[in-house]
């Protein structure tokens, strides 16, 4: 199980790109509301989600998290007890951690990335305190995902899949949503 946490102020493509291509790999995503399940963007599209942050367990079956980007949603992921928790869990599990746009700026201020590659949107660098800052569309070092925001998603939820499903169903979906050409 994968959990998607979408608080107000999300970038709605980085948020339903990876949860659309992990459900096409099989996977199950559940989308995580921030103290409410209906979450408004950051254009003002109203989401119900599956569930919400107080509801959610941390444990064995979590396969890792995600972090959209967007403000102010990024603000409000950072500022959630249960986001910092479930990131906390994730590093002392060696469990995925994927954070696109300005969210892993979050994972910057917790010190997760010192002497990791990583990717953020620009003008975010400076938030990303000790990493290695690359400028590739996804980043993944270990366990850590990042990529750089909104025109990413589609190669951020691809590169998820791989890590998460496979190689091959990465391959598959990228084909049936024509990003790749066979």
């Amino acid at each position: 199980m994968i959990y998607i946490f979408l608080a107000n102020g999300f970038e709605e493509i980085e948020a339903v790109t990876p949860i659309d291509i992990l459900r096409r790999c099989g996977k199950e995503v559940i989308t995580v509301g921030i103290g409410d399940n209906i979450i408004k963007s950051s254009h003002g599209v109203a989401v119900v989600t599956d569930t919400e942050d107080k509801l959610i367990s941390l444990d064995e079956s979590l396969e890792g998290i995600i972090l959209p980007g967007g403000m102010p949603g990024t603000l409000n992921l950072e500022a959630s007890e249960v986001v910092q928790k479930s990131i906390d869990y994730c590093i002392a599990n060696n469990l995925y951690i994927g954070a696109i746009c300005a969210a892993p700026s979050i994972l910057g201020h917790k010190g997760i990335l010192k002497g990791r590659k990583a990717v953020c949107f620009t003008g975010f660098e400076s938030q990303l305190e000790g990493a290695e800052v690359s400028d590739e569309p996804v980043v993944c070092d270990g366990n850590i995902i990042t990529s750089r925001g909104a025109g990413t998603a589609v190669d951020f939820g691809l590169k998820l899949a791989e890590v998460l499903a496979s190689e091959e169903q990465s391959r598959k979906v990228g084909e049936a949503i024509l990003w790749y050409r066979s």
